[in-house]
């Protein structure tokens, strides 16, 4: 734990390369297994992968909508703040399942004929648009937090106000919501396995499958959860050592 404080950058490293090299050898090493585990090392691998692009994609877009819902709920333009609190009520007081479903369900409807979103599609949007709204509150409380002097202090040396909150504000903010944002992110990798209720073969999916055609849910469920736990864990440990590297930045 002292290295990982002492190293953050090599951490972040290590962390990003031991998991393109976990998913890239998983295959590999789940087929070592005795079954019912080993015949579908494949499937397993291919579902650990589709969980992670569903984490990733859905994780940026979830910072991008946390960031402008953010500023929307600070903003002086009353529509505007309203419908961010509008957002982040409905978000955040329905279950994340029924929104998956509701955006599988009814976008297909509402978009052109000729565009065809995919059950992927449909998941990652839905899963951005739940963590954009938690995201949402911790950005708020983060550009609350940077002192109001700062602001002015930018003013005064004539920085404009895109300037002035891309420089000054933004930066500061994303420091202090860091350990919110991280937490989120490792929720966002366990809620992926819903979406297996819109048939995408995420790594639940594939758990559920191989463990229906050989009845043996113990060894199945086990390799689910080690996977997971290895996934959550090279999240947590890149986001506690991008913590430990602003932090360290900070105190320089």
């Amino acid at each position: 734990m002292n290295w990982v404080k002492q190293n953050p950058g090599w951490t972040m490293l290590g962390s990003m390369v031991g998991l393109v090299l976990f998913l890239w050898g998983l295959g590999s090493l789940i087929a070592l297994a005795p079954e019912p585990i080993g015949p579908a090392a494949k499937e397993f691998a291919d579902g650990a992968r589709v969980t992670v692009w569903l984490t990733l994609i859905a994780g940026l877009a979830g910072i991008v909508i946390g960031v402008v819902a953010g500023l929307g709920k600070l903003s002086s333009f009353l529509p505007l703040r309203w419908l961010c609190d509008f957002y982040v009520w409905l978000i955040r007081g329905t279950p994340l399942l029924l929104q998956i479903l509701f955006v599988w369900l009814v976008l297909p409807d509402v978009l052109p004929d000729s565009v065809k979103p995919s059950d992927f599609a449909c998941a990652a949007i839905a899963l951005a648009v739940n963590i954009g709204a938690y995201n949402t509150e911790c950005v708020r409380g983060g550009i609350l937090a940077v002192p109001h002097g700062q602001v002015e202090a930018a003013r005064a040396l004539g920085l404009s106000p895109l300037q002035t909150f891309m420089d000054i504000v933004l930066p500061q903010s994303m420091r202090v919501a860091l350990p919110a944002l991280a937490n989120n992110l490792a929720s966002l990798v366990k809620d992926t396995s819903l979406a297996y209720a819109i048939s995408v073969s995420e790594l639940t999916m594939i758990g559920s499958r191989v463990q229906a055609s050989s009845y043996k849910p113990i060894p199945v469920f086990l390799t689910t959860a080690i996977i997971y736990l290895t996934l959550t864990t090279a999240f947590t440990t890149l986001t506690s050592a991008l913590e430990t590297k602003l932090d360290a930045g900070r105190k320089r």
